[in-house]
């Protein structure tokens, strides 16, 4: 018996690094998985792996985020299929690449702003009813430390997903007396985009996982994916309203990021 048993979630970029670790997770855990990504191949790969690695039922729906329609349509079709939904998990994000505050295009601020806010912000509202009818319902919205540090040359992510964070506070102490739990992550893990870098930069990597305290980048699964399991579960009832940090210790003095930017 798993801790979430009979739940149903939905992961938004759950095709690859740690959303995909994050459905994993949750499915290792009993809960039935919606699998939202807007590459299909990687989308529908995510949903046979959790189907085959745990058993559980596990679909996918192509989703553009950034379109409100298809956000909609990804929760209402959760509810549909599923009967049910009590965990939603924000994480959908696509590199904007870096660049200097002068230089930051208007476009890629409106683009950091539709994957992290507006993306968020549509699902949490469609999915409200749903999350709030049994006393089950938990948010669990992926933002970054780059954006607490305001860590350079990332402008659009660092505002976007500090907006991310505020909104979900700001829906944590509104939906608490319906038990609707909404929390924060900021995760230092082996992303998509970090073992790309690593691939190309074996150095860099090594520097990276030599700065973190702990001496190694988080597994998607089993370092990211199992809080937000907690989070998920019943033993996280009385938690709402919180960033939880989950990083090896990278944010308690900062991570040091300054790449070569013209």
């Amino acid at each position: 018996m798993g801790k979430l048993d009979g739940r149903v979630a939905v992961v938004t970029g759950a095709g690859m690094g740690i959303g995909r670790g994050v459905a994993g997770a949750l499915a290792r855990e009993g809960a039935s998985v919606l699998v939202a990504e807007v590459d299909e191949d990687a989308g529908a790969d995510t949903a046979r792996w959790l189907t085959d690695q745990w058993g559980v039922r596990a679909e996918f729906v192509r989703t553009d985020v950034t379109d409100r329609e298809q956000v909609h349509a990804m929760v209402d079709t959760a509810a549909r299929e599923f009967g049910r939904l009590d965990i939603l998990v924000n994480n959908a994000w696509r590199s904007l690449g870096f660049a200097r505050m002068e230089k930051t295009p208007e476009d890629s601020m409106r683009d950091g702003f539709d994957m992290a806010v507006m993306a968020a912000f549509w699902a949490m509202q469609r999915a409200y009813p749903e999350l709030a009818r049994r006393g089950t319902g938990r948010v669990i919205n992926m933002c970054s430390l780059n954006g607490v540090n305001a860590h350079m040359y990332s402008v659009a992510y660092n505002a976007s997903k500090e907006a991310l964070r505020s909104m979900t506070r700001t829906a944590a102490r509104e939906w608490a007396p319906k038990q609707v739990c909404c929390n924060v992550i900021c995760p230092g893990a082996q992303s998509a985009a970090y073992r790309r870098v690593a691939e190309a930069d074996p150095g860099m990597a090594a520097t990276q996982a030599a700065a973190n305290p702990m001496g190694r980048i988080g597994d998607p699964l089993d370092d990211i994916g199992t809080v937000v399991a907690f989070l998920a579960s019943d033993d996280s009832r009385y938690l709402t309203g919180n960033t939880l940090f989950v990083d090896g210790g990278s944010h308690i003095n900062g991570v040091q990021w300054a790449p070569n930017v013209d």
